[in-house]
């Protein structure tokens, strides 16, 4: 599998901070958001990755590179250790700007060149994953029953309405349709699309299609996943994962406290904290 990181939007969720700095790059304690992903993807294999960015991204290439300058004075005071941290992961990095800010559905056919004849996975980083098995793998899980592309799905997170909501078809296997930030209480099911896709490369005639006809306004993925369904050609998998939405500021809060809880070094620092900082009832 290859794998595609599409990281191109603006974070209006976190301006005026993201005016400069890529939301992609907020460190979740020591650690940018974007090495998750990265981490996520090389733990299943997958080392051959490309970044869809924009103009405003370029500190995503800077990271992913060898800072020589860097390396040379961390040799020289033998901070050996630093340099092990610093040292790009073990992947192949390649990048493409999407010039125009025109949905994820024109972002995923920047792929098409990358991807060749390949099945590839998607990933939005807005979500992060603590899990046994990487989501990729449980993706590919299903496709090896299925033969068909794979959404991932959480069952009824918090704020439904801002996902995508499957109808299952009657297999509880397939997507039957999509239908993207229902009205509350029209939702089809409680299963909601989240940022992981596995795609066939049939993907990629469903959103040109799609995006011929497509008249104003940006194009989404989601024209894709539909034409998908309706031919019987998309399914789905509930992922067993700890996720982490940090598309927003009360997400990216959470995901920074539940990583310290990880980390030995920070556990005792939030506990005491939320210890002191508690009412009694």
């Amino acid at each position: 599998m290859k794998g595609v990181i599409v990281a191109a939007g603006y974070g209006t969720r976190f301006f005026p901070a993201t005016k400069t700095i890529p939301k992609e790059m907020f460190p979740v304690i020591d650690k940018p958001a974007i090495d998750f992903v990265i981490d996520e993807f090389i733990a299943a294999g997958i080392k051959e990755i490309l970044l869809i960015t924009s103009r405003r991204k370029k500190s995503l290439e800077d990271y992913l590179d060898r800072e020589i300058e860097l390396e040379s004075v961390l040799s020289k005071e033998e901070k050996f250790d630093k340099i092990r941290i610093i040292t790009p992961p073990d992947a192949n990095f390649y990048f493409v700007r999407q010039q125009k800010m025109m949905g994820t559905g024109q972002a995923i056919l920047l792929s098409k060149a990358f991807v060749g004849d390949d099945i590839f996975i998607v990933a939005y980083p807005d979500d992060i994953f603590f899990s046994t098995r990487p989501v990729p793998l449980q993706l590919f899980d299903q496709y090896e029953k299925t033969g068909c592309s794979v959404l991932a799905t959480a069952y009824n997170p918090p704020d439904l309405n801002r996902y995508g909501i499957i109808t299952m078809a009657s297999d509880a296997v397939h997507v039957a349709d999509i239908v993207e930030k229902p009205p509350p209480g029209t939702e089809a099911s409680k299963e909601a699309s989240i940022g992981r896709f596995l795609f066939t490369p049939e993907i990629f005639k469903k959103l040109e299609d799609g995006l011929a006809l497509h008249k104003n306004g940006e194009f989404y993925h989601t024209v894709g996943l539909k034409a998908l369904a309706e031919e019987g050609r998309l399914a789905f998998k509930r992922i067993d994962a700890n996720r982490l939405d940090i598309g927003e500021p009360r997400g990216y809060l959470q995901a920074i406290l539940f990583y310290a809880q990880m980390r030995p070094e920070y556990e005792t620092i939030v506990n005491q904290f939320l210890r002191s900082n508690s009412t009694d009832t």
